[in-house]
């Protein structure tokens, strides 16, 4: 903590509407060296029963790994002659403004980027040498617990240690064979060094583990010193020097002698400070091979882009931003409030989770900040935030086999309860009248209807920026008189009502009606985020400020549950789990961890508490209650991390603009949607319409009736069909505006229902293996160089229904393209027409009512979808 700055910018009303990319530690290059007496030149070490390593000296040595199965085929390999493991000491910044963060790097204090390879042991079952206690590491390897870390770990083990190291910089003049050169070079000799240990241990038969571990920094090499780096590998130095001497004839005097360590960028801009001895490293980077048409897919749930490669993606969970480079609303967002606009990378629920078109897959353990660098097209370099890394490289042989190897280890979702994939969850607001009121008019439009989801419950209040819930998280009596009348009312005819709640606390004094004062008993209870002074956080949100939860506390799991039993005993069987994203980066917990890597774990802790509630309900429930599957409960959150497919039941995606465009509209959507789902996400939705409604003087964001009606046949395929009136509900076109809209609604959750059968087994198949139910044509065509250009334009439900929606205004048709590789013709369902070239693209009507959707002919599913529309009188 002593290395970070944060600025608050949470009052902050003027700012620059472009804001500049935030600095960051450049790529970090350096050379590889290893002991050639006691590394061999070529070897192959077992790892676990499955996994090999290859240890190669050529063109500077090389590691690859491989799985037993597929000895051809690398599935991680570091590039020859280049450093894979490499440490800095640099200043962080942080910059806070109401849910939005930037993480900078400040000041860079020190770079040791060049390696050394001094031995690579395997490590048996009985071998103790793991613990061995290092004079360079203070306390064994920092981090390293074996009877916890080795818990399940199949032996051997591969144990690599060395030394990473900084050049400092001497001019000398060269000569050679008494032929004088006026030309100045850099030689380098060890200025900084620190003992570094990687550990690669097989966790299953998919699975290996690493671990990249440092001993203390020292600053002062002198000749005492043993192994200088440069002392012991000086002979190699020198027979490298002669050998590019010998390939390069005169040119080799007009270049830098290549006897000598290449400077790496970031050295050269990097300026020698002295630092304190007892300093330890706070960023470490890994640094590997890529093939430069290598797709990367994955990071969790990401709106802008489905292949990274060529970009620095940060991984760290906040606000996904408003516009998030969408124009011109990105520049006003920013202009009225700091970095409000977000841009391509922000996003609730990002993943240190990656695979690429070439069956390579990697994820990080732990929650500390980390960047993936995508830049090179030859390689990449993750850089974290913090002493140590940990993570795991996958094996598969196909992205469903890699997403079910993931999941296997992250966790998956329960099944759904099937009432809430059985309708329409009807998304509205306005108290006990308008509810009867909206279902006495569904009811004529004969709309299956699963539940009304009423966040509202908890009534509102007037603010400055408009109408605004109160989050006290009990019924408002006033707003919704007869609660439990209207509860019952709706349950007698198979219908559920859900509600809303957040992590967070608003005062309500000036509340008329409340029985409880929830933030004053919290208060009390001591179970508040506290800020540096020890009192309770109030965290800036919108137009008030609110108390976070400490989740780290013992006390709070239990007191948030008793609130979220007083609701469920009112019948309620569903509700929103919103927020989680927003845990302030200088809060101080219960559990004083460092709250920067307890921001990424904060939502995955929230969904804990939701999920744990419902198992424990179900537990104690009795009777028809426990026995009735339609009384099971259900909550969906925004917010996430790796790990929160294994707590959350289920996903939506945040406050869309209703727009039509890329980074944040309903184009947006989709992209989020499918991302998510190759990033362990198997359940994820969003908001149909969209939320985020703009009225200011010159700009103006509200949701049209074409973008609703669209947006319906879009959600119509996702795994959950729900309204919103979004944060302007007066401005925007609703599900119940007209005859139009109440038409189209009724006659899409029509459609929704017709494939109920198929979203079941999906639903099933997603527990089981991770497996989304809305799918990237890559899930399942991977060989084909097309699919790999598409990111919102089409997708797949399961592997038998194609949806390519209308996704721009005014448009009434739609390029679909065919995939390569698929052994069945693909129908429309509208008019039957077969498409049976595969690879080709072909234009198709799809007038508003009639989207662009396809089955595999002759599937069953396919046939038994398109009875069930004919047997709802939609076709």
């Amino acid at each position: 903590m002593e290395n970070l700055k944060i600025t608050k910018k949470h009052h902050k009303h003027l700012n620059n509407p472009f804001p500049s990319t935030p600095i960051s530690l450049p790529f970090i290059q350096g050379t590889l060296f290893f002991n050639s007496q006691r590394v061999p030149s070529h070897q192959i070490f077992s790892i676990g029963k499955d996994f090999q390593l290859l240890w190669s000296s050529n063109n500077g040595g090389c590691l690859s790994i491989f799985h037993n199965s597929n000895p051809s085929r690398s599935i991680w390999s570091t590039i020859p002659g280049q450093a894979f493991v490499s440490a800095a000491l640099a200043e962080t910044e942080v910059e806070e403004s109401r849910g939005s963060f930037v993480v900078k790097d400040g000041d860079v204090h020190l770079v040791c980027n060049h390696q050394t390879i001094e031995d690579i042991r395997v490590i048996n079952q009985f071998d103790h040498s793991i613990e061995a206690r290092d004079q360079d590491f203070t306390s064994g390897y920092p981090g390293f617990d074996q009877k916890n870390d080795l818990n399940g770990t199949q032996f051997p083990i591969l144990q690599i240690t060395g030394w990473i190291y900084s050049m400092k910089k001497k001019k000398k003049q060269f000569q050679k064979a008494g032929i004088s050169a006026d030309i100045q070079f850099e030689a380098k000799e060890a200025s900084t060094s620190a003992r570094y240990c990687v550990l690669f241990n097989q966790k299953n038969s998919n699975q290996i583990g690493f671990q990249v571990m440092f001993g203390q920094p020292s600053f002062k090499l002198g000749h005492k010193t043993s192994p200088t780096p440069l002392g012991r590998y000086c002979g190699f130095r020198r027979r490298l020097g002669r050998l590019r001497k010998r390939k390069l004839g005169f040119c080799w005097y007009l270049s830098r002698p290549r006897g000598y360590v290449t400077v790496s960028s970031a050295e050269e801009e990097i300026p020698e400070v002295k630092v304190a001895e007892s300093t330890k490293f706070n960023r470490v980077c890994l640094t590997y091979s890529s093939e430069a048409k290598e797709r990367f897919y994955g990071f969790g749930e990401q709106f802008s882009h489905m292949d990274f490669k060529g970009k620095r993606v940060p991984i760290f969970v906040q606000e996904q931003g408003i516009g998030r480079g969408d124009q011109p609303i990105t520049f006003a967002a920013n202009l009225v409030s700091y970095r409000a606009g977000g841009d391509w990378s922000t996003t609730y629920a990002p993943s240190p989770f990656y695979m690429t078109s070439k069956m390579r897959s990697l994820y990080l353990e732990g929650y500390d900040y980390s960047v993936f660098d995508l830049t090179r097209h030859d390689r990449v370099q993750i850089q974290i935030h913090g002493t140590s890394v940990e993570g795991r490289i996958l094996h598969g042989n196909s992205p469903s086999e890699l997403i079910e190897h993931f999941t296997e280890t992250i966790g998956r979702p329960p099944e759904l309860p099937e009432w809430i994939i059985s309708g329409a969850v009807v998304g509205m607001q306005g108290g006990t009248e308008t509810v009867r009121h909206t279902w006495d008019k569904l009811r004529t439009y004969n709309v299956p209807i699963s539940a009304f989801w009423l966040q509202d419950w908890v009534g509102q209040r007037e603010t400055l920026i408009g109408s605004q819930l109160w989050w006290n998280w009990e019924v408002d009596t006033n707003r919704y008189w007869g609660w439990q009348q209207l509860v019952q009312d709706l349950s007698t005819r198979h219908i559920k009502v859900m509600t809303y709640c957040n992590p967070c606390l608003a005062p309500t004094h000036e509340k008329p009606n409340r029985r409880r004062n929830l933030y004053e008993e919290a208060k009390k209870l001591d179970i508040l985020v506290k800020d540096k002074y020890g009192q309770p956080y109030m965290v800036p949100n919108t137009a008030f400020d609110v108390g976070m939860l400490d989740l780290t506390h013992p006390n709070t799991a239990g007191w948030f549950k008793q609130i979220l039993q007083e609701m469920v005993d009112d019948g309620v069987r569903g509700w929103m789990a919103d927020f989680g994203e927003g845990l302030p980066v200088d809060a101080t917990l219960y559990s004083g961890e460092d709250p920067i890597s307890a921001h990424n774990r904060y939502p995955e802790l929230w969904a804990q508490i939701n999920r744990e509630f419902v198992e424990e309900w179900k537990s104690n429930s009795v009777g028809k209650v426990k026995e009735d599957p339609e009384e099971a409960l259900v909550f969906f959150m925004r917010a996430g991390f790796r790990n929160s497919p294994k707590w959350g039941m289920l996903f939506w995606e945040g406050d869309q603009m209703v727009s039509w465009q890329a980074n944040d509209g309903i184009k947006s959507a989709v992209t989020g949607l499918l991302s998510s789902g190759l990033s362990g996400y198997a359940f994820n939705h969003s908001d149909i319409g969209g939320y985020c409604a703009v009225n200011l003087p010159f700009i103006k964001y509200t949701r049209s009736e074409e973008l609703l009606l669209r947006w319906m046949e879009l959600n119509a395929f996702t795994t959950v069909f729900r309204t919103h009136e979004g944060n302007k509900p007066s401005s925007n076109s609703q599900f119940y505006s007209n005859h139009q809209t109440l038409s189209q609604f009724a006659r899409f959750a029509k459609v929704y229902k017709a494939w109920k059968f198929y979203r079941i087994q999906l639903v099933k198949e997603a527990a089981q293996k991770g497996l989304p139910v809305c799918r990237h044509l890559f899930l399942h065509y991977p060989e084909d160089e097309y699919v790999h250009r598409l990111s919102y334009q089409q997708f797949l439900v399961g592997t038998e229904i194609l949806v390519v929606p209308v996704l721009d205004k005014g448009k009434k048709n739609v390029k679909v393209y065919f995939p390569m590789g698929e052994t069945s013709d693909w129908q429309h369902i509208w008019t039957g027409k077969l498409f049976t070239e595969q690879g080709r693209e072909a234009w198709v009507e799809a007038p508003i009512g009639h989207p662009a959707v396809f089955v595999k002919a002759g599937s069953i599913i396919g046939e038994t979808f398109v009875k069930n529309l004919r047997d709802l009188e939609i076709l």
